[in-house]
C-alpha cells in the first residue's frame, strides 16, 4: 500500500516538474522572441521621413532621445520608421503626453512612403490622439470591423485616400489614463487581423486587413509625445 502511495506521489511530482519545465521553456521562447525597438540611447534601427527636411535647411529632426526616452517633438510633421519589416507580432508601446493633450499615432504594416497627402506612408494607423486612442485610420490600406457603419460612417463615404471616410472609431471612451500618466498600448498583428489593447482594455479589433506585414512608424503630428517602451514580440 505504502509502495503504491509512494509511486503515485512520485508520478505527481514528475508530472508537475514536466509541466513547470514546459512552461519555463515557453516563457524562455517568448522572451527570446522579444526585442526592444528602442535602445534608450539613440535611434539605431530607425530612419526619419520628414518632408520639410528635403528642402528647408533649418528644419529640425522632430525625433530625439532625451533622458532615456524617445521623444516626438510634433513638428515639423513626419514619421520615424523602422528599418526592418515585421509581421505576426505583438507591439507594446508605453507613451504619454507630458504637457498638453495632443495627437500622435503608431502605424503598422507601413510601406510606400508619402502615399497620402504627400506625408503619410501606406499603412494602418493606430491612433494615440488624446481621448481618441485606439481608433483605426486607413492610410491607402483597409480593414474591417463589426458595426462598420456605426463606427466609420455612411458606407458611400468609405475610402482609403484623401477626402474619404478613413477613420474607424474605437470601442471605449474611458481607457486612457489622465494626462501626463503613462499609457500602455498593445497592438497585436497576426495575419490580416489587428487587435488593439489600451491599459488592458480591448479598444479595437479589425480583420481582413489589406496588408499583413510592413514597417512600424511613429508620427510627429503637432504634439510632443514621450515613449519609454517599444517592445516587439514575435507571435
Amino acid at each position: 500500500m505504502k509502495q503504491s502511495v509512494k509511486l503515485a506521489f512520485e508520478i505527481i511530482i514528475l508530472c508537475s516538474t514536466l509541466a513547470w519545465s514546459c512552461s519555463f521553456r515557453k516563457e524562455q521562447d517568448r522572451r527570446t522572441n522579444t526585442i526592444s525597438l528602442f535602445n534608450g540611447d539613440n535611434l539605431n534601427g530607425w530612419h526619419v521621413d520628414v518632408p520639410a527636411m528635403d528642402s528647408d535647411s533649418i528644419a529640425i529632426n522632430p525625433f530625439i532621445v532625451r533622458n532615456g526616452l524617445l521623444v516626438s517633438l510634433g513638428t515639423p510633421p513626419g514619421h520615424l520608421i523602422t528599418d526592418s519589416v515585421y509581421e505576426n507580432y505583438s507591439l507594446e508601446v508605453q507613451y504619454r503626453f507630458p504637457g498638453k493633450p495632443g495627437n500622435c499615432g503608431v502605424l503598422v504594416h507601413a510601406s510606400t512612403p508619402r502615399a497620402l497627402y504627400n506625408m503619410f506612408p501606406k499603412s494602418i494607423e493606430v491612433q494615440m490622439m488624446h481621448e481618441n486612442a485606439g481608433d483605426f485610420w486607413c492610410i491607402v490600406e483597409d480593414i474591417t470591423v463589426p458595426d462598420m457603419e456605426a463606427r466609420r460612417g455612411p458606407k458611400e463615404e468609405w475610402g482609403i485616400t484623401e477626402g474619404k471616410g478613413r477613420r474607424i472609431m474605437n470601442l471605449t471612451d474611458d481607457s486612457e489614463l489622465p494626462l501626463g500618466e503613462w499609457n500602455t498600448l498593445v497592438i497585436e498583428c497576426k495575419g490580416n487581423e489587428i487587435m488593439v489593447f489600451l491599459n488592458g482594455d480591448l479598444v479595437n479589433h479589425g480583420k481582413n486587413c489589406s496588408a499583413s506585414r510592413g514597417n512600424i512608424a511613429i508620427q510627429a503630428e503637432g504634439s510632443e509625445v514621450e515613449f519609454r517602451k517599444l517592445q516587439l514580440t514575435q507571435l
